[in-house]
């Protein structure tokens, strides 16, 4: 009888990044390092032929900045990361996948190999960034079973911890949670219903390019700005200046969360200084920052249909909600004083680990202990061309806040007699040109049947999956005609890109599954 497979559960996070697995009695627990450390800084080091990820990465930004990959989760569904380190362009999926790469070894020291794992993403990542957070872990050597949204991992979490997935732990009555999740580089609020052990989520919303790290940012004007005016010297235009200089702001942005002001060494081109910062300066400085999240939280409260009257939870995750300033916004926002009770940086891979094991009992026939309901958080189209302005119109098939999982149909028609192919091109977004929308990936339909008139229906259906993840089939009515098409998707690494990569990062073979 084979061994069942440990339930394994990732953060991947853009500062840093966390693993938990389920333990014996079925408790979700996180996996240390090789450091010894519960989270593992979410740098790459690129140091001639070796590759150094995690804590060394970290305090290689103060001496060789412009070797480290930082924040790479940000520039995920880009083509290349935002810099080129050592001459090289690297696609920010093959970053994060060096990352997880060290989470696995490190891991599989401890426990043993394993390859079924759930990474988390956060729910405002779009479909392209959802592929490249599973190609990334592929390249690392896994097996991704699932991805899950960070802040539907983080109310799993917080219902294990209050009991609700036991198995006579049903609340009273369902319970409406705000999940406000504020993470290193990716902002998340996710309005969620907790009705037994069941997850419904009811409205989502987010910003992938807001977190702890734009906070870190301002800081860091801040003080450069004062040893500018005192030395006439900015240590921002220096890579290394910069890098030691983050380093030091993102530990006096902590220290400005218990005490009310801080001093921030500096040292550059012989000059130093201690530049003074307060709790009320950094406030003042990142006033927009905090805005952007208020209006994001009661923009997802509207779309849910809810008051705050409703809401029965509010429920901080990600490091950055240890900020006085968030705490305070919600507190004045809600009328609520906001739940604190899950670790902030742990909870997302507790859920994960325990959508991990939901799947892996599943495979086995073993009843679920939760359920999860999800709704997709960017509307889904199809580009077409107004007949009126000849413009390209995005014609919303699938719209945003809808329960998932889902299936959409597309009507589309042939232009001419014998037409044999058409072009579908799907986007993402709300707006209604095409243009101002994302672009995920184009279909090209071949080999209609011959002898169609002009102006016969093809049919196109969309399957939306739970995880965000997208399936396009193709039909054409009257005819036996079931067309296989490939869903090509923008700035998606080839499948044998992908397979070179696993082997160069983890040494396994495209096949190589145990």
């Amino acid at each position: 009888m084979s061994k069942q497979p440990p339930a394994i559960g990732i953060d991947l996070g853009t500062t840093f990044s966390v693993v938990a697995m389920l333990n014996e009695a079925g408790q979700p627990e996180t996996l240390v390092n090789a450091e010894g450390d519960r989270l593992t800084p979410s740098l790459v080091l690129f140091d001639n032929d070796q590759v150094i990820v995690g804590k060394e990465a970290l305090k290689a930004l103060a001496t060789e900045a412009e070797w480290v990959a930082e924040c790479a989760k940000r520039d995920i569904g880009h083509r290349v990361f935002h810099k080129a380190i050592g001459g090289k362009q690297y696609p920010p999926e093959v970053i994060e996948a060096f990352i997880l790469n060290k989470l696995r070894v490190d891991t599989t020291a401890r426990i043993g190999d394993y390859e079924k794992v759930v990474i988390t993403v956060p729910a405002y990542f779009d479909e392209v960034r959802r592929k490249a957070t599973q190609d990334a872990g592929y390249m690392a050597g896994f097996e991704v079973m699932d991805i899950i949204n960070e802040p539907t991992a983080a109310a799993i979490a917080f219902g294990y911890q209050k009991g609700f997935l036991s198995r006579d732990g049903f609340p009273h009555k369902p319970e409406i949670i705000l999940v406000y999740d504020l993470g290193g580089g990716t902002f998340d609020v996710t309005v969620m219903e907790l009705h037994g052990r069941e997850f419904r989520a009811l409205a989502t919303d987010g910003d992938v390019r807001l977190g702890g790290f734009d906070w870190d940012q301002r800081l860091v004007d801040l003080v450069a700005e004062a040893f500018a005016r005192q030395h006439f010297l900015d240590p921002r235009e220096d890579a290394r200046a910069a890098g030691k200089l983050w380093r030091e702001c993102e530990e006096a942005k902590r220290t400005l969360s218990v005490r009310p002001k801080t001093f921030v060494p500096v040292d550059f081109m012989g000059r130093t200084a201690r530049i003074e910062v307060t709790r009320q300066q950094f406030e003042e400085a990142t006033q927009d920052l905090l805005d952007r999240t208020r209006f994001t939280t009661e923009q997802t409260l509207r779309a849910a249909g809810l008051t705050w009257e409703k809401v029965d939870r509010v429920l901080l995750v990600g490091g950055a909600t240890r900020m006085p300033m968030v705490r305070e916004m919600l507190r004045k926002l809600s009328g609520l004083e906001p739940d604190a009770s899950v670790e902030a940086d742990e909870a997302v891979a507790h859920g994960a680990a325990l959508h991990a094991g939901l799947l892996l009992a599943k495979s086995q026939g073993k009843p679920r202990l939760f359920k999860i309901k999800n709704v997709n958080s960017h509307s889904l189209g199809v580009v077409g061309i107004d007949p009126l302005t000849k413009r390209r119109r995005n014609g919303i098939v699938i719209p945003r806040n809808t329960p998932l999982p889902t299936t959409a149909r597309r009507i589309f028609r042939t232009q001419k007699d014998n037409q044999r192919s058409i072009l579908v091109e799907v986007v993402e977004g709300e707006s209604p040109s095409a243009d101002d929308c994302t672009l995920i990936g184009r279909c090209s339909v071949r080999n209609l049947p011959p002898g169609l008139p002009a102006k016969s229906p093809v049919h196109v259906y969309f399957h939306y999956h739970p995880n965000g993840r997208l399936k396009v089939r193709v039909e054409v009515p009257n005819t036996h005609a079931k067309i296989e098409t490939e869903f090509k998707r923008e700035n998606s690494l080839p499948k044998e890109h992908l397979d070179g990569w696993r082997k160069y990062i983890c040494g396994k073979d495209p096949t190589d599954y145990t």
